[in-house]
């Protein structure tokens, strides 16, 4: 499988509060360029919007010294999720059938490999 190869760099914090501070920035970057809800248009989608305001709920839900490892990435993240026209690893969920998962691997400049998954629910298509 092909992996997209990023330009932004990872954030470069340790602490869990400045690892927070910068992704909360590079969220501010998304959410200012609408007066709705937070999207970033994707290349391999044909530039449909992929929404954002579902990341904040999920990654909450994480115990803190795993939203810092994933919040890392975000900036990589969100340049694969814009840039990427690599076919993903597409699954159908196990829990709902409704919903189709898009897995996209990617790798940092510094060679880390990270993952983004997008969900798309068939019913609203």
């Amino acid at each position: 499988m092909k992996v997209f190869q990023a330009k932004t760099p990872k954030i470069g914090a340790t602490k869990y509060a400045e690892v927070m501070k910068r992704a909360r920035l590079i969220y501010g970057q998304v959410e200012k360029r609408t007066k709705r809800r937070p999207y970033i248009r994707s290349a391999y989608f044909d530039k449909e919007k992929i929404f954002f305001d579902y990341f904040w709920l999920h990654i909450n839900q994480k115990s803190r010294p795993e939203r810092r490892r994933r919040l890392i990435f975000l900036s990589c993240a969100t340049e694969l999720i814009e840039k990427s026209r690599l076919k993903p690893e597409v699954t159908k969920n196990p829990n709902k059938r409704e919903e189709v998962l898009y897995r996209f691997t990617g790798k940092t400049p510094t060679g880390e490999e990270f993952a983004v998954q997008i969900k798309e629910d068939q019913k609203s298509r």
